[in-house]
């Protein structure tokens, strides 16, 4: 982080739904209060979303009604939409935000168009290589846009887009294995396995998981798992592993940068977010991606994953537990292997992210002041109409 300096502007960063949003709105939020300015998070009602805000420290936090679009109910969509853009003018009027940054998911639209409406600078991260539809829809309104992977860049049709990778809290760059695996009580001398659903839990990859733990168990003497299983899923992967040695289940972690920090090897889903922070210790992962992600953007990121030697990737359907098994086993048992994994992933990590996207949105507002002060014509208006326009339409 830079020194504070005191600029007297403020930042919605519009960042809920899923931690995979949240986890690097706050990175950028950090970031740019230690350049002096306010920032407020908008997140969602979402359980996920109001425990992870329970680690927030210096950022004002706001729950927005906006729900995600479901085909066969799309008029919750619709009012959801309406009542969260609502509550941004309300709130809006009362901040002033010099910029709105949305980082994906249902909750990133009303803010966009509200700050708009009012003048401020817009922004999007896109983290996944195959962009989401709330980004891809609101790419061409917004001033500058951001994305994780150079695959996205393509896929954007935003004025300008910059190159970033996706922002990381800076604990994940720093935390040593010692002191991790003294924090979570695990002994360091033994190894340590991440299993991750990601922040709503993972069922496919519980399942595969739980019927392959006693045999990890018997193949890798004193093996110890820390298995975030997500909250609807908790009591079962408790009752299938809880009782196992060494099996710790968890239904939430806040301190993911503990666990990643103290891992070995890890077993995840393959969301932008997750691959990040990996990345940011150096994790040797199994990702086996979710099937029915939107345009299926977990495959996609997995390839940048695999294709960098950072790990390998595994079909949900086509995996039995004998062969997940199996491979964790060999990651294990070839320590030459996995430091080259580990090298490979910490290669794919972007240290500077949330310093980038800070340094780029301030530049971008800065200079939209200086051009209104000159009293050189400001072509937002007119853009905001047209936004309206697209948006009743």
């Amino acid at each position: 982080m830079t020194q504070s300096t005191e600029r007297n502007l403020t930042v919605a960063i519009a960042c809920g739904g899923t931690g995979g949003h949240l986890f690097p709105g706050i990175a950028v939020g950090r970031e740019l209060v230690s350049r002096g300015c306010a920032v407020t998070l908008l997140i969602s009602n979402k359980e996920v979303d109001r425990q992870a805000a329970g680690t927030v420290q210096g950022m004002r936090v706001e729950s927005l009604g906006a729900v995600g679009l479901e085909l066969k109910r799309p008029w919750r969509f619709v009012t959801g939409f309406a009542r969260s853009y609502r509550q941004c003018q309300s709130l809006f009027q009362q901040l002033s935000p010099a910029a709105v940054l949305a980082m994906g998911g249902f909750t990133s639209a009303p803010p966009i168009l509200s700050g708009r409406r009012r003048g401020a600078a817009t922004f999007l991260h896109e983290s996944n290589a195959i962009p989401g539809r709330a980004n891809r829809w609101l790419a061409p309104w917004v001033d500058h846009a951001f994305v994780g992977f150079a695959a996205a860049q393509g896929r954007m049709r935003a004025k300008s887009c910059s190159v970033v990778g996706t922002p990381v809290r800076e604990e994940f760059f720093r935390t040593s294995r010692e002191a991790a695996c003294a924090s979570l009580g695990l002994r360091a001398d033994q190894p340590v396995l991440a299993i991750l659903g990601g922040s709503q839990g993972a069922r496919g990859v519980n399942d595969l998981v739980t019927a392959a733990a006693a045999t990890l168990l018997q193949r890798i003497p004193g093996l110890q798992v820390i298995h975030s299983s997500g909250t609807s899923d908790f009591e079962r992967v408790k009752a299938g592993c809880g009782s196992l040695p060494g099996w710790r289940v968890e239904p939430f972690i806040k301190e993911m940068h503990l666990v990643l920090a103290a891992a070995d090897v890890a077993i995840s889903r393959s969301g932008a977010s997750s691959l990040a922070e990996l990345a940011a210790a150096g994790v040797p992962t199994i990702l086996i991606p979710f099937p029915h992600a939107t345009d299926n953007h977990q495959h996609f990121n997995s390839l940048e994953w695999v294709d960098a030697g950072a790990g390998i990737a595994l079909s949900q359907s086509g995996t039995s537990p004998q062969q997940l098994s199996g491979q964790v086993v060999k990651i294990f048992e070839d320590r030459a292997s996995r430091l080259a994994m580990s090298q490979a992933a910490r290669s794919l990590a972007h240290a500077d992210a949330a310093v980038r996207i800070a340094e780029l949105m301030l530049k971008r507002i800065e200079g939209s002041e200086s051009t209104k002060m000159a009293g050189l014509p400001d072509q937002r208006e007119s853009t905001v109409k047209r936004t309206l326009l697209v948006a009743r339409s």
